[in-house]
């Protein structure tokens, strides 16, 4: 079955793209993913921000990866997210 099949089966997943703030836990993350909402009266846009747990079956993201989440089935209690793939790490000096 290709990925296009699947799709209708599946329904659309939503992607996300955020920080690794945490990675303490065993096969789980914490990505904090940023979003520019207008407030409804002054029309100045301000920053919220969310915290995710996401799912990491190997461990292998760390704290300040750029990485992009996709929705799926709930794992456990908080978690409904997991890791799609690493989009840019941090050069370390």
């Amino acid at each position: 079955m290709t990925a296009e099949e699947s799709m209708g089966t599946r329904g659309i997943q939503k992607r996300k793209v955020g920080v690794v703030v945490s990675d303490k836990m065993d096969k789980t993350i914490v990505v904090q993913v940023e979003r520019l909402v207008a407030h409804p009266v002054y029309k100045k846009y301000v920053k919220r921000r969310n915290r995710i747990k996401a799912h990491d079956e190997k461990n292998e993201y760390q704290i300040g990866d750029r990485v992009e989440i996709i929705e799926t089935r709930p794992m456990s209690k908080d978690k409904r997210w997991r890791v799609n793939k690493l989009i840019d790490r941090p050069v370390v000096r």
